[in-house]
């Protein structure tokens, strides 16, 4: 399912243009962490080796390559190793 990355609602559009918003959230469709290719431990965070570096990965772009990936991104591995450390130490009453 095709959801947007920054509220997670579901998004029914087939084809995301470069200027598409969420109908929820009004965020940016067209953006990297939507994107199918993304992958932070790539360079340029990108698994297409031809596209061009794109500064703000959560803002609008007009890469090519773009793909709406079908599934929602992953938190950034220091999110999810913080987190693990939290829950790994947390105080028990």
């Amino acid at each position: 399912m095709k959801t947007c990355f920054k509220c997670k609602s579901a998004v029914g559009s087939e084809k995301i243009g470069f200027r598409d918003e969420c109908p929820q959230c009004g965020s940016d469709l067209h953006v990297c962490v939507n994107c199918s290719f993304y992958d932070t431990g790539k360079s340029n965070s990108c698994r297409e080796e031809q596209a061009d570096y794109v500064k703000d990965r959560e803002r609008a772009n007009y890469c090519e390559y773009f793909r709406f990936g079908d599934k929602t991104p992953k938190a950034p591995a220091r999110e999810q190793a913080e987190q693990l450390f939290a829950e790994l130490f947390k105080k028990r009453s």
